[in-house]
């Protein structure tokens, strides 16, 4: 690859993600760096170019995707090769970790969150973080690591995954239920990982299902 290609950056977001604000703001700031940079929303849509960034794809990317650029990088909240799969930050706040390692890997087909390793990073959470704050840090913390990856690129020596890798299930809708017989502090890590508006926690009585949100008050004094 020659000449403009080379300084040619796609970002990839195949999905309705809450990263997409953020992928935006990384194309932004790649374009400071007098960068070319595409905010793609399929793999169809990707140009020939340096590096392509996968943020929050649902979707594995074909080899004739990948391809397209010298280097496919992808962001994945864990210690891998524990961790992988899916919501790797719910599960995590669910057991209860204050530190949610970050890694920036290499993409490889036909394989999740298998590739090299180029760069780590962790977020810390107090514990009283609920879902829009801890996205917050994920995504902020997403777009360091791929401005490093640019920035640092000439630095960089990606290694291999070592270790017993775990896989992390999809969560869906019904993970989001709460148990009535328990108190709402045991439960409030689950909580903290609901979407109050595409799966909000709720709980079933006398037949019935509830819907129950979380947002966080401001506490005035008596």
């Amino acid at each position: 690859m020659k000449g403009n290609i080379m300084k040619r950056v796609n970002v990839l977001v195949d999905n309705e993600s809450w990263i997409l604000p953020y992928a935006e703001i990384l194309v932004r700031d790649l374009k400071e760096r007098k960068i070319d940079a595409l905010l793609c929303r399929s793999a169809a849509s990707l140009s020939e170019g340096w590096i392509t960034f996968l943020l929050g794809c649902t979707k594995l990317i074909s080899e004739k995707d990948l391809k397209k650029s010298q280097h496919n990088l992808v962001v994945h909240e864990s210690a891998l090769p524990k961790g992988k799969g899916f919501a790797p930050v719910a599960w995590q706040i669910l057991e209860g970790a204050h530190e949610i390692p970050v890694s920036l890997i290499e993409a490889l087909p036909n394989k999740a969150d298998a590739g090299n390793i180029w760069l780590q990073d962790s977020i810390y959470l107090k514990g009283t973080e609920l879902c829009s704050e801890w996205r917050r840090l994920q995504g902020e913390c997403s777009i360091c690591l791929c401005l490093k990856a640019v920035d640092d690129y000439q630095n960089i020596k990606p290694v291999k995954q070592q270790g017993e890798e775990t896989f992390y299930p999809r969560r869906t809708p019904i993970d989001s239920e709460l148990n009535v017989h328990d108190s709402l502090s045991s439960q409030f890590n689950l909580l903290r990982v609901v979407d109050n508006q595409h799966y909000p926690a709720f709980f079933y009585h006398d037949g019935k299902k509830y819907v129950l949100k979380i947002e966080q008050a401001d506490i005035e004094d008596d």
